[in-house]
């Protein structure tokens, strides 16, 4: 993927202002660490993660995806009539049907010739739908549009939490399963990009590769769709969370390289790093197996979490906002999901 004409413009971001840290969550499940024998503070430990946010209960994903939105349409200096697309690009939705897009589309009041629609791949949904749009502009069929989501993870751990509690049969295996779930966090956020024409902020959207190893597609599991499968219990996830680390960081390399290709870089080239963060130690892990510094990436997983498909953008909007960014600076998007797909891509700043 390659864009002549794309530039982001803007970003905006929305976090839930209740805390929860990772202690809280063991306390919750105090008696199976004292009948496992397992100490307390293990979660921070193994993951680097402090805390994380939940939504009000009576938050929906596109209520709090509306004012992500609103924040970078303001940013953004561009009118709404300008805008041709709305991306709602989150594994949180309102609903099956319709798409939460139109919810979103009305609420902002965006024009009624605007293309709306619901893009779900896990944890690289939101920068797929930043390349979805990209194309879209590229092609000259929209001059702006805006990818925006929300991730809502309070009702699955405490679904998670429940499960395991009333286990009969609990051991160490099954909690290793309900790992990953215990790392996730919720947030909004949402990016403008434009054509080169219509863009005052200048920051091009270059291009970037994706590569995919699908046959660990099993690795990662939330319920069969309750559309499809006669299901009466609330959400559940498993997750190989070593499993998910060890492919993961098997196919970063192969999609580094050939994104470098893509763009013509060299290692040394990149001024600044955002992943989508899962956790500290596999943030480590992966500059460790690629080889670059790990001191040109910039963290929020300690204190937000895996906030799953739009951890990398509002990791992004955060350390834009804090002046991590200078004019010129080469930066890469590097984002791996379950599935296992790996999408990275490359912004001119």
């Amino acid at each position: 993927m390659r864009y002549n004409r794309v530039h982001v413009e803007s970003f905006g971001y929305e976090l839930p202002e209740n805390i929860v840290t990772s202690l809280t969550l063991e306390q919750r499940l105090a008696p199976i660490y004292d009948k496992l024998k397992l100490p307390r503070g293990r979660l921070e430990m193994m993951t680097g993660i402090r805390e994380r946010r939940f939504w009000d209960d009576d938050v929906t994903p596109s209520q709090a995806s509306v004012k992500a939105a609103e924040k970078a349409i303001s940013r953004s200096g561009v009118s709404r009539e300008d805008i041709g697309c709305l991306l709602h690009t989150s594994v949180s939705r309102d609903f099956l049907e319709p798409a939460t897009a139109t919810v979103v589309h009305d609420s902002l009041g965006l024009p009624h010739t605007a293309t709306i629609f619901d893009i779900s791949n896990a944890c690289l949904g939101f920068i797929n739908g930043m390349v979805t749009l990209a194309n879209m502009i590229e092609l000259g069929q929209v001059r702006a549009g805006i990818v925006v989501g929300c991730e809502s993870s309070k009702r699955l751990i405490d679904t998670t939490i429940n499960r395991l509690l009333t286990d009969p049969d609990i051991s160490r295996d099954k909690l290793k399963l309900a790992f990953a779930t215990m790392t996730l966090g919720s947030g909004a956020v949402a990016a403008v990009l434009t054509h080169a024409s219509l863009s005052q902020a200048g920051h091009k959207f270059l291009g970037g590769v994706t590569r995919a190893a699908s046959q660990h597609n099993g690795l990662c599991r939330i319920q069969p769709d309750g559309s499809f499968f006669d299901l009466d219990e609330l959400p559940d996830m498993h997750t190989d969370y070593r499993g998910i680390l060890k492919n993961g960081l098997g196919l970063a390399p192969l999609t580094w390289e050939a994104t470098k290709q893509e763009l013509g870089w060299e290692d040394s080239d990149v001024d600044r790093f955002f992943t989508h963060q899962v956790s500290a130690v596999h943030s480590r892990l992966l500059f460790k197996s690629l080889g670059l510094d790990s001191a040109k990436n910039f963290s929020t997983v300690e204190y937000l979490g895996n906030i799953g498909s739009v951890s990398l953008p509002i990791t992004m909007a955060i350390g834009i906002d804090e002046g991590r960014l200078n004019p010129g600076d080469r930066v890469a998007m590097m984002g791996i999901g379950s599935g296992i797909v790996c999408l990275m891509q490359g912004l001119e700043w």
